[in-house]
This record gives structure tokens, sequence and C-alpha cells, in this order.
């Protein structure tokens, strides 16, 4: 029965992957993301029911709209494979239970701010601010929510996360001596720490950092990247802080346990 339920939640995530295609084409152009229906942006087609399957559509048009032959993204076909695979996982880990509810919503709302930022270097605090409300109203249910952070803690860790991203982007924009980092990174800074809590955002931190790190070395060795060149950081920081509400407990249990042996 479990399995059958997982294979359920993996088809939601798929259909719920679709949308969050839609937010992420839509939301940084400020359009709205009910209509027009979906079209294909080489020959204006609409799309039919049949183009739109998740995961399957894509495949059988091997990626290529039907008329034309315009190239649909990879990122359609990744986007809803990994958000079927996340919400079956997220099922098993958590069981019907509100901590399931809310890790759903918060990966959806991570992934569409990795793949913005990841594609544009575009934080949109419009998306991080409805996600920061959701995490202190839930804040208010720790009696409910095991895996949700204190109103207190939230705060704080909000306040440390924005805090840290103000300073981290005034270091940036100095550096790069251009606007490399955005206001909206600090914004990203508050709903990380609101999401993870406090002390647990310093981990978020300091793993995005590390993560970041390790993704520019491996760009520049490739020739990808120049040394001084700007890369998003938002996808970095928006992976860690997912990790940080799953495991942020068992991180720095682990971490602290280096230095206790």
């Amino acid at each position: 029965m479990e399995i059958a339920y997982a294979v359920i939640f993996a088809l939601f995530g798929a259909v719920i992957g679709s949308f969050l295609n839609v937010l992420c084409d839509r939301l940084p152009q400020e359009q709205s993301v009910v209509a027009p229906p979906s079209r294909c942006p080489g020959c204006g087609r609409r799309l039919t029911p049949l183009d739109m399957i998740p995961i399957i559509s894509w495949l059988a048009l091997r990626g290529r709209c039907r008329t034309c032959g315009e190239t649909i993204p990879q990122r359609v076909f990744w986007v809803e494979l990994v958000t079927a695979l996340a919400f079956a996982g997220l099922y098993l880990y958590f069981g019907f239970t509100p901590d399931l509810l809310l890790s759903l919503a918060y990966f959806s709302l991570l992934l569409v701010i990795f793949v913005i930022d990841f594609e544009q270097q575009l934080v949109l605090p419009t998306i991080v601010i409805g996600g920061i409300l959701i995490g202190f109203v839930a804040s208010f249910f720790t009696s409910e929510l095991t895996m949700v952070s204190s109103l207190g803690s939230a705060l704080i860790g909000g306040l440390v996360g924005a805090a840290v991203y103000f300073m981290v982007r005034l270091g940036a924009n100095a550096y790069y001596k251009q606007e490399a980092m955005g206001i909206g990174d600090i914004w990203l800074g508050a709903l990380a720490g609101v999401i993870t809590g406090w002390p647990n955002i310093i981990a978020a931190v300091l793993l995005s950092w590390i993560l970041g790190g390790i993704v520019a070395v491996i760009l520049v060795a490739a020739k990808i990247k120049r040394g001084r060149e700007a890369i998003a950081f938002g996808p970095f920081l928006a992976l860690t802080t997912f990790i940080t509400f799953l495991w942020g407990n068992q991180i720095i249990d682990w971490y602290l346990g280096i230095f206790t042996r």
C-alpha cells in the first residue's frame, strides 16, 4: 500500500511540476499564470492536453513541438521528473502528516526560486515574501508540525539570514565592482532563516557557501566561467535550505560531535 500511495504522489508531483514550469516561465515576465493558455513559443499553436502530459509528452515528442519542431527546453522534463520523485520521496519520509504538506509546499517554492535564479539570475521578492508568510503562519502550529521552527526561532533565523546576505551583497558588489547580488538575495536569506530557524540557518548558509565554492571552482577550471564572473548564488541557498529543513538538527549534531569525540 505504501508503494501505491508513493506512485500516486509521484503522479501528483508530476502534475504540480508542470504547473511549476508555468510559474518559472511567466512570473519573471510578470505574466498571468492562468491565462492565456499555454502555446508553442515558435509557431504560437495552442497546446493540446496530449502535448501537456507531464514527463510523457516531452519524451514522446523528443523535446520538440509536434507542429514546427521548436525545441522544448530540457528544464520542462527535469522539473516534472524531479518534482514527481520528490513528492513520492517526501511521502515515504513523512507519511500522511501535516509535515508532509509543509514539506511539499517548501519544496515547490524553493524549486521555483532555484530554476528562475539559475536561468535568469533573478530572485523575485514577491515569491520569497510569500514563502516567508507561509513560514511564519506555520510557526504557530508547532504542536502539529514537528519540522517547523517556533515563532521566535523563525524570526531570529530570518533576521540572521537577511543580515548575512546583506553583508555578502555589500562584499560581492564591491569585489565585482558591479551589482553582483541584488536585493532578492537578502529576501532569500530571510526566507532560508524562517524555514530552518535558529541556529539551523547557520548550517544552511555554510552548506550553500561550500557547495557554491565547489561549483565555482569547477566552472572556472572548466573555463565555463572566468575568475571574476559572477554566478547565481540563489540556487545553492535554495537547495541547502531544503536539505537543512529536513536534516538540519542531524547536520549540526554531527558537526558538534566531531569536537566532542
